[in-house]
Order: structure tokens, then sequence, then C-alpha cells
């Protein structure tokens, strides 16, 4: 493992730790709402810290953009940080969420993890070096059809405007694929698919720290991950597919049937 990677791990491990001492005392946390259906608890807030502390020792002039605290530095190696992806799943007792952690170098993220702190599953991806979960080498489905798929995505709940036209293409997948699931956690979604538990992806309005990792793993695995849209830039619109080589064509029609907006991030 490399050693940028080896201090990731490290970092959330430690995050995992306070996740899990509060995992059955959800009851009692301080909860606040950033926003419309986003929410934010103080083990979020403990886990960020002990990620960016931990980086900040090994690295203490990489740069850092992580979900609660923002931006901080001035780097061309840049950590992108969510600390607990699925936080409404945490908040509920729903024992689906992920650390995700990934570092950009020179605008391209070359190492990511997620991290599964229930199951103690740990996705790892370096750029060129393959994906791997606990050590063993992941390679993406040999779905060959999207009527004999499992795919997974995530409801623009936040804003009202992209629901109508999401709705269409959740529709035609619906219909199309084997199952659809939504489970709440954009990273593990992601894994997922680099696994070949799932065998395609797609999402809208997500933000850097959502998605930095798990497309990496998905790459490196062996998959193909873009923004549904010609010319977007899936780190600024949030906007993502991901999936196994021979139903990414299909995916990517199926989204431009129906198009979603969504504005630069």
């Amino acid at each position: 493992m490399h050693p940028m990677l080896n201090i990731a791990v490290r970092a959330a491990r430690r995050a995992a730790t306070v996740i899990i001492r509060n995992f059955d005392r959800t009851d009692a946390l301080e909860v606040e709402l950033k926003g419309r259906r986003d929410y934010v608890s103080k083990v979020d807030r403990e886990a960020e810290a002990v990620i960016i502390d931990t980086l900040r020792t090994a690295y203490p002039d990489h740069q850092i953009l992580a979900e609660e605290s923002g931006g901080s530095g001035n780097s061309e190696f840049v950590w992108i940080i969510d600390p607990l992806d699925g936080t409404t799943n945490f908040l509920h007792g729903y024992p689906h969420f992920a650390v995700s952690i990934a570092l950009e170098i020179r605008g391209e993220i070359q190492h990511g993890l997620v991290y599964d702190p229930l199951r103690d599953e740990l996705f790892t991806a370096s750029r060129g070096g393959g994906a791997q979960l606990n050590n063993r080498r992941l390679r993406v489905s040999r779905c060959r059809s999207i009527d004999q798929s499992l795919l997974a995505t995530g409801f623009p709940y936040r804003d009202d405007r992209l629901i109508e036209p999401y709705v269409k293409s959740f529709t035609t997948f619906m219909r199309r694929a084997d199952g659809v699931r939504r489970a709440g956690a954009a990273a593990l979604d992601l894994a997922y698919v680099a696994a070949g538990r799932l065998d395609g992806y797609w999402e809208f309005a997500l933000k850097p720290w959502d998605i930095a990792a798990g497309m990496l793993l998905v790459l490196e695995a062996g998959g193909m991950v873009s923004a549904p849209y010609p010319e977007q830039d899936m780190m600024r619109t949030g906007n993502i597919v991901a999936a196994t080589p021979k139903i990414f064509p299909g995916m990517l029609e199926i989204l431009g049937e129906h198009p979603v907006q969504v504005p630069s991030i």
C-alpha cells in the first residue's frame, strides 16, 4: 500500500472508533440542520477532527477539503474527506454508512478509500494500482445488460426542482433492471460497484467528498465513471454515473433521454 494511502487508512480507522462508540446512543447526540434534509452531528465533527489531525501530523503542508470544516491550506496535494457518509442513516440507527477519504494531486484523484466500520470492510485504491477490499483484488461485475442488472441510485431530495426529471429516468431504469436500490450512502454505492455487488449507479447534485474516493475505486476495478451528460465536470456538478463497461453506454443513453440540470457547485 502506498504510504499516503496507509496514512489515510490510519485516519479512517481512528474516525471509525468515534463513530462506533456513538452508534448505540444516537438519541443523545447533538444534531444540527445545515440545510434542507442535511444534518450534521457531533459525531461527524469529531470524526472529521481526528481524520484531519492524523493527516496534518503526517503532511502538515497539504490542503484539506472536508464536508464539515470546508477547505483549508493551499497545496497541490488536497485531501477530500467525508467523515460520515450516510449521516441520516447513522442518526436513525440504520446500519449503512462509511468514512470516505481521497487524495487529489495536481487536479487528479490518486488515492482513495471507503471504510465501512460496522462490517470492517476497507475498500482502497491507488491510481494504476488496482482496487482492493481488505487486501483482496476487486473487479466490477460481468453484467452485460441493463435488463439483468442490479442498480443503485440516490434521490435528489434536497432540491424539489430535480425530482420530476429524475423520476422519469428512475422509472425507465426500474422497468428495465432486475432491481434498483437506494441505500443512502453514495460512497458505499460506488464501492459496491467496484466490488461487483452492484452493476451500476447514478446520482445527481452530490459533493466532491461524496464521490472522490468511490469513483477511483470503480475505475481501478475496471469500471467506467463519468458525468451523465457531455461537457459536465463530475466534481463541480456532483452528477455521476458509474457502471460495469457493458451497461455503462446504456445507462448514459437512458439518462440522456431525461436530462437533469444541476448547477455547478
